[in-house]
């Protein structure tokens, strides 16, 4: 039978089941076996299997990541739609690569250790309140506290403002999933103008008193990088949501799925109890296993063959990364837990010009954050049900409630 059509049983992005949400794995499994590339029933095509991943990755010309098309449909003439079409993550060079090297600038080898002190003293706060209480929730009182204070201070955000970064976070990043509801789509663009309106006020006092380029991303972001021409105001708004929404979402993610999987794969727990110097190939195990971010997309600008099969111009391309990360043909094993795996070629931070600028961020505070938790609260155990995000793109939990144990 020829490939283009296979049906790998009805699937459809817009139209999930809970348990899809729940455990997206063996669906994932079926449809890279049957039909690793295939045309949803939107005409859209979805992509599951990691060869067919890099393919797309590698190829930014013809791949692009820019949403102005895509998302006009979906979102019309709304402050979601001009966020996400300025963002760094859906657009091409030559606004991608002003915006990435003024990030990049900020976020080297050095200035990533000089951050670790403060993360330490960060985690040790938020260990020292978790052990007073007893009881606490996971992600509430400890994933989700971790990177809104590291990005905060990358963009020099006063502490005491901090408050709605988390629930704008999750109000724009919730508008990207497959299917939104009305009351999904209003609390988006609620959040984006709320956002803006705060912004405007920061990067205005910003611009009066700048900061230390060598760290602060906002000065960087204001003042350009190496003669390159400056961001528009709306360029600079837009990308610094875009900073504080991707580096909270995918860490608190990060952070919360390692030490939920761990608590259903003890045997992996104790290994790292007693050998923490695995802590640095089990951030990468983590982030395959349970990958933070699980769907990108693309829209190919010209015909381009993706495993044995055409996609025409104009197509639009779903990358299902969780996938790609649980792909028997790179991973042995792949639904195994294996905190030692080398190599570990997982996308979790996507590939090429797009791959994740603050991934090295993230894997910090993830060792970091892991890390004092375990020696903290070696026996660490459930304290009642948990609550999934419930949603395709990003793969967290919501509250997962414990006890120090």
């Amino acid at each position: 039978m020829d490939r283009q059509e296979v049906s790998a049983a009805p699937f459809d992005l817009r139209a999930l089941p809970e348990s899809f949400y729940e455990n997206p794995y063996p669906t994932y499994h079926t449809l890279r076996r049957e039909a690793p590339v295939l045309r949803l029933p939107d005409g859209t095509w979805l992509l599951t299997g990691h060869a067919e991943l890099v393919r797309v990755y590698r190829d930014p010309t013809v791949f692009s990541s820019a949403k102005k098309v895509e998302f006009l449909p979906k979102f019309g003439d709304s402050p979601l739609y001009e966020h996400h079409t300025n963002s760094l993550v859906f657009s091409d060079p030559p606004l991608h690569t002003r915006v990435r090297r003024a990030m990049v600038g900020a976020l080297t080898s050095r200035a990533i250790v000089e951050m670790e002190a403060a993360v330490e003293e960060l985690v040790a706060r938020l260990l020292d309140r978790a052990e007073r209480l007893g009881r606490f929730d996971l992600i509430g009182d400890f994933a989700a506290a971790i990177p809104v204070e590291v990005i905060g201070n990358l963009l020099g955000v006063p502490h005491d403002e901090r408050g709605p970064l988390r629930d704008w976070s999750l109000a724009i990043l919730g508008a990207l999933e497959p299917s939104i509801t009305p009351e999904m789509f209003a609390a988006g663009n609620r959040a984006v103008s709320e956002f803006i309106e705060y912004l405007r006020i920061l990067v205005a006092d910003r611009r009066r008193r700048p900061g230390d380029p060598a760290h602060d991303v906002l000065t960087r972001l204001i003042q350009g990088e190496g003669g390159a021409e400056p961001l528009s105001e709306t360029e600079l708004l837009q990308n610094c949501i875009f900073i504080l929404n991707a580096g909270h979402e995918t860490t608190t993610n990060l952070i919360g799925n390692a030490l939920y999987t761990l608590l259903e794969w003890p045997g992996e727990a104790a290994r790292l109890r007693t050998e923490p110097a695995l802590m640095r190939t089990a951030v990468e195990e983590f982030l395959r296993f349970e990958s933070p971010v699980q769907l990108g997309n693309r829209r190919a600008l010209a015909v381009a063959e993706v495993g044995g099969i055409a996609l025409p111009e104009g197509a639009l391309v779903t990358l299902a990364l969780g996938a790609a990360n649980r792909d028997p043909a790179v991973f042995a094993d792949p639904d195994r837990l294996d905190l030692a795996r080398e190599p570990n070629r997982h996308l979790a931070f996507a590939f090429g010009i797009h791959q994740c600028v603050g991934l090295n961020v993230a894997r910090m505070e993830g060792r970091i954050a892991i890390g004092r938790f375990l020696e903290r609260f070696p026996r660490f155990r459930l304290a009642g049900p948990v609550r999934r995000g419930m949603r395709a793109r990003f793969r967290g939990f919501l509250s997962i409630p414990v006890e120090a144990g």
